[in-house]
């Protein structure tokens, strides 16, 4: 098994999110509450504060299959049966394992905030509920949101008096019918082919946060300039303070390397530039994982006639890393990175689309990694800040892409993904949450539109145009792909990409050859007319191809006469032999490898999921083969990694 790249120290902000860690358990200690709590850690380690304390745990839970639970009295009353949270009821973990279609459920629990919180404001954090929430606490509503991947919070203090029990109860509604992200949530009852088990209601870390009373952070965009040696950093205040003042104190390995101090009484938004020596410049890439860990500090003097001064502290970090497009090359710090990257959807069979452990989550990337991908296209799922964290840590590239598959507007699967409001709203909400992580180099969207190339102007196209124009807004600094195969309906997209299953070797060259004359393989209807806009030369790559089908377990039974239909699916015909298996898997990605023009490719894809078993591991991430052959097949030099 190939080596994993070391890691550089990152003992400050492991020291802080320790000291969050033993700040809640004290707090849970005075409550008299037990902490074996699932997914105990800090949620957004880009982000910490002391001042947290995990909701995860058991709450009371009643399903709602009619959605009449307000009008029956939910809000008031004990709710009938419990659930662990963060778990979604249709998982094992959450002690439900109810897998059929729930138009509503119910969360119910009281919560205690710590009395040492007086004086401060109290926040309540959902890291996603899925699809549409409504909160209360005391029986007052405190948030309502919509969509099933982004985080959402609401300010509590004037309902959560420290010290003092407060009721918590949240209902989520998920209709089987109507538009919304789903990502891969089958909208009929079984798992089949490529659509899995839904998920319904909180499936991720509720958490609590003191924050001061009269000002604090909200956000800190840092944004690597790698030409310049410095990292610029912005900071999003709640409100403004007389005399407030903002402090940056960078660390690399444990030694300071940068410090700044600005004001933050005259801009809502301060900025500063955080120059860096030249012997201190490391940056970050594959198997070079450089991290700065970086101390925020906002203060402000105390009221009139005090000496004491107020402040708030996040610990957080940052990179330098540089992304940029040449001729049809994704350069990385300035040099072609060819990106080997895997397809990864996020699913467990115990946890669906959340992680048992936070050990899980790394060794998802630790098992990609020993495969020989440099990297991985996460797949029409928004994950948890915490995978992002491991693959900062890791040096491992990263594509995030919003979970609309299917979008087209018409038919089964396109009305239940119409694109809405809420798709921009929420992807806007999630390019907030993760552009500080140097392990994302690009965005997507939008992922297989299906649509024909007409003279008329749809809907559609207005959405994947208003996606495209939102993320380059939100984020200039990552190349962004318009929609991940089929229909490129914005000309100046950054990325042109095309999905294929092609499983012969010699037939993809014949296919994806087209590059060198500028012509670029693209997807088509059943009925072979285009989907998209000519190509213009941009970087080109295969975003989706291999799916290689094989279940050995299935392959015995089929030999002895078996039927193996429905138990085991995957792209084209099934290899008949592990050695079939590295035969195939070498001639596809060398075809992809040998192109001067490719940039890079996703192979699909990390593990199998439930009856889809074209994964390099098996779902239990046990595994199929002998990885250090697909690493041999992978990692020699590509064509454009000589082009430098």
């Amino acid at each position: 098994m190939p080596t994993l790249p070391s890691l550089p120290p990152l003992r400050p902000l492991r020291d802080t999110l320790q000291r969050a860690k033993k700040a809640a358990t004290a707090v849970d200690a005075r409550l008299g509450l037990s902490r074996g709590l699932p997914r105990p850690e800090h949620p957004r380690p880009q982000f910490v504060r002391d001042t947290w304390k995990s909701l995860n745990g058991t709450w009371q839970f009643e399903i709602d299959q009619s959605d009449t639970g307000l009008e029956r009295g939910l809000l008031q009353r004990p709710l009938r049966r419990g659930i662990t949270v963060p778990f979604a009821p249709e998982s094992t973990l959450s002690g439900v394992g109810h897998t059929g279609f729930m138009e509503a459920v119910w969360y119910r629990r009281d919560v205690k905030v710590p009395p040492e919180w007086r004086g401060r404001r109290v926040l309540l954090h959902f890291g996603a509920v899925d699809f549409e929430a409504t909160v209360w606490v005391n029986g007052v509503e405190v948030a309502r949101h919509r969509g099933g991947f982004a985080p959402f919070s609401a300010d509590i203090t004037e309902h959560a008096v420290p010290g003092r029990s407060a009721t918590l109860v949240v209902r989520a509604r998920d209709p089987k019918n109507g538009p919304q992200a789903r990502g891969k949530q089958a909208t009929w009852e079984p798992n089949t082919h490529c659509h899995y088990t839904r998920t319904t209601g909180i499936w991720r870390t509720v958490w609590l946060e003191s924050v001061p009373l009269r000002a604090h952070l909200r956000r800190v965009a840092f944004t690597p300039q790698v030409a310049a040696g410095a990292v610029q950093a912005v900071a999003e205040l709640s409100q403004n303070v007389t005399g407030a003042r903002l402090e940056y104190q960078v660390r690399f390995a444990g030694v300071e390397v940068a410090r700044a101090i600005i004001a933050a009484d005259v801009d809502l938004a301060p900025s500063v530039t955080l120059q860096l020596a030249p012997e201190d410049v490391h940056l970050w890439g594959p198997g070079e994982p450089h991290l700065y860990d970086v101390t925020v500090t906002l203060t402000w003097p105390g009221g009139a006639g005090e000496q004491r001064v107020e402040s708030d502290v996040v610990e957080t970090y940052t990179a330098l890393r540089s992304v940029a497009l040449e001729g049809t090359q994704v350069r990385l710090n300035g040099r072609p990175v060819f990106q080997r990257l895997v397809l990864d959807q996020g699913y467990y069979p115990d946890g669906i689309m959340t992680a048992p452990t936070d050990e899980a989550l790394e060794l998802d990337i630790q098992l990609a990694l020993a495969a020989g991908f440099n990297g991985a296209r996460l797949h029409q799922k928004v994950f948890e800040e915490r995978y992002l964290y491991h693959a900062d840590r890791h040096g491992f590239l990263v594509w995030g892409e919003y979970a609309d598959w299917g979008v087209s507007g018409a038919g089964r699967q396109g009305e239940n993904q119409r694109p809405q409001l809420h798709f921009v709203t929420e992807w806007i909400a999630v390019l907030r949450r993760d552009f500080n992580h140097p392990s994302i180099i690009g965005w997507c969207p939008l992922n297989e539109t299906h649509q024909r190339l007409t003279d008329q102007v749809t809907d559609l196209d207005d959405a994947t145009h208003a996606l495209y124009e939102a993320t380059k807004l939100a984020d200039p600094t990552r190349p962004v792909i318009d929609a991940s195969g089929y229909s490129h309906r914005v000309p100046h997209t950054d990325i042109y990409d095309a999905h294929t299953y092609e499983q012969n070797p010699r037939r993809l060259a014949r296919e994806v050859g087209g590059l060198a004359s500028g012509r670029a393989f693209t997807n088509t209807g059943a009925d072979g007319v285009t989907w998209s806009l000519p190509y213009r030369g941009q970087p080109y790559w295969i975003s989706e191809f291999g799916g290689i089908w094989w279940n050995a377990e299935a392959a015995a039974r089929s030999k002895r006469g078996g039927n193996e239909s429905g138990e085991s699916w995957g792209y084209g015909a099934r290899v008949r032999s592990a050695e079939e298996f590295y035969e195939r898997f070498a001639g596809l990605v060398g075809v992809l490898l040998d192109d001067p023009h490719m940039f890079g490719y996703c192979y699909t894809q990390l593990t199998d999921v439930f009856q889809e078993q074209n994964g390099v591991y098996g779902f239990d991430r046990t595994a199929k083969f002998d990885v250090t052959r697909l690493a041999a097949a992978q990692t020699r030099p590509a064509a454009c990694e000589g082009a430098d």
